[in-house]
């Protein structure tokens, strides 16, 4: 179990003006320099992650007291818990997830709150006092004394844009004098009223040190506060397992690339596994040969984001060489998709993807379910299954073959956490050529759709 470091609050979400967002800044750091107990709070001083944040989860849990952690639009194991109980209070299932319903619940009861004039008497500490799993910006903070700028569009009346500042400091039981910190500042209004400031966010980045962006939404680059934040950042940070429109989305990523734009895909790095074991079964001399046998490609993938099995299929075929000249989609009980590549030798090779249902959806929609990379040539030893459980290679094996093949299951990996694949990509100088290479594949795929 991950256990969360134990949160110093030297300045609890705070509302401030505009004007007064430093200020009361240096005021919060001036203030806790030295406390009585001799304790040094260090400032921000490695970079600024600025985020683009459009779900208003955590700003209703905290109006509702079920969250009492910064407002920072992570959504981490706080927030996690905060959900929980709030379900719970709310008498619905405790799945830790958020939805549009349970969003809705919660705007009708802060609604309420504000016409009775009645605080709400569920408190988080309460309902989730285990606080399960460490919140992302809480590892941020336990790294890096950053600033971390969160972007809160809202759906509600224009009024402006509202401002909170707080400072958070995880401790560290091997510092006895130091407290490594994080700064907040949240902006809330609507897209039109975020514009009007735009200026005014972009001066919010500590100047002279990284600028991370984190879009927590699909990139639009036709966006001017998108532009405007990008055209700053050493790195944009997406994860298109929240697309709504998956491969429309990552064709437009694609086109950023190729415009330049640092992108940097959270999505991408879960498929690290994945890619290695892929790698590793034609590592043995005898099979390396064999790898150019494969024209078979089936990828299993958890129904509802397709962006994982596109983009194992672009390195894949990045890596071979094999260049897409046909898209079908057939639909069907796994929506069925199938593409048609040609190999340098002109030989076509035929690839599978298939949705899968699942009883229980997993945590990242779209997950890899199973792998299947066979031979139309019955002679060449080149089957390879890869699968996240027993069960994922059911369906593989049943097509034949695979038992005289290479089987292995990919297991599970901590670093798949959101807050380790954003440690991974702040901790970058540079894109990843493998996935700029690997996009450029996926959209010759989609290209043939679109």
């Amino acid at each position: 179990m991950t256990t969360t470091a134990p949160l110093v609050s030297l300045q609890a979400p705070k509302d401030v003006s505009l004007d007064d967002i430093e200020g009361e800044l240096r005021a919060i750091w001036q203030q806790n320099n030295i406390s009585e107990e001799g304790i040094n709070a260090t400032r921000a001083s490695t970079f600024t992650l600025v985020i683009y944040e459009p779900e208003p989860i955590q700003s209703l849990l905290s109006a509702l007291g079920f969250y009492t952690g910064p407002i920072d639009g992570i959504s981490g194991g706080r927030t996690t818990a905060a959900i929980k109980a709030a379900q719970k209070a709310y008498g619905l299932a405790e799945t830790g997830y958020s939805s549009v319903d349970f969003t809705q619940k919660l705007r009708e009861e802060v609604i309420k709150e504000r016409e009775s004039g009645i605080k709400s008497l569920y408190h988080a500490i309460d309902l989730a006092p285990d606080m399960a799993g460490a919140a992302i910006a809480d590892a941020i903070a336990l790294a890096n004394p950053c600033r971390i700028v969160t972007i809160s569009p809202t759906t509600e009346s224009d009024e402006g844009v509202k401002v909170q500042v707080s400072a958070y400091c995880p401790v560290q039981k091997s510092a006895s004098s130091t407290l490594i910190c994080c700064e907040y500042i949240t902006l809330r209004g609507t897209t039109d009223a975020l514009e009007r400031i735009g200026g005014l966010i972009t001066e919010l980045v500590i100047p002279e040190l990284p600028k991370f962006l984190w879009w927590k939404a699909s990139p639009d680059p036709n966006f001017a506060l998108f532009q405007r934040l990008a055209s700053q950042s050493r790195a944009i940070i997406i994860d298109s397992s929240n697309f709504i429109h998956p491969a429309e989305d990552l064709l437009e990523v694609s086109k950023m690339i190729d415009a330049g734009m640092p992108i940097a895909d959270l999505n991408w790095l879960r498929l690290a596994s994945w890619l290695e074991l892929t790698a590793q079964a034609f590592d043995p001399i005898e099979r390396r040969p064999m790898i150019k046998e494969v024209d078979q490609v089936i990828v299993d993938y958890e129904r509802g984001n397709i962006s994982q099995a596109l983009m194992y299929l672009g390195w894949l075929a990045s890596r071979l060489q094999w260049q897409a000249v046909s898209f079908k989609h057939e639909g069907g009980d796994y929506d069925l998709i199938k593409i048609t590549f040609k190999s340098e030798l002109k030989e076509n090779i035929e690839a599978e993807l298939a949705a899968i249902p699942l009883g229980e959806p997993g945590e990242i929609l779209g997950d890899l379910i199973s792998l299947r990379l066979g031979s139309s040539n019955i002679e060449a030893d080149c089957t390879t299954v890869l699968c996240s459980s027993t069960r994922g290679c059911m369906r593989m094996e049943a097509g034949g073959g695979a038992q005289s093949g290479y089987i292995q299951q990919v297991s599970s990996m901590a670093d798949q956490k959101t807050e380790k694949l954003i440690g991974q990509q702040l901790q970058r100088s540079s894109g990843d050529l493998l996935y700029n290479e690997t996009l450029k594949v996926v959209q010759e795929i989609l290209l043939l759709k679109y």
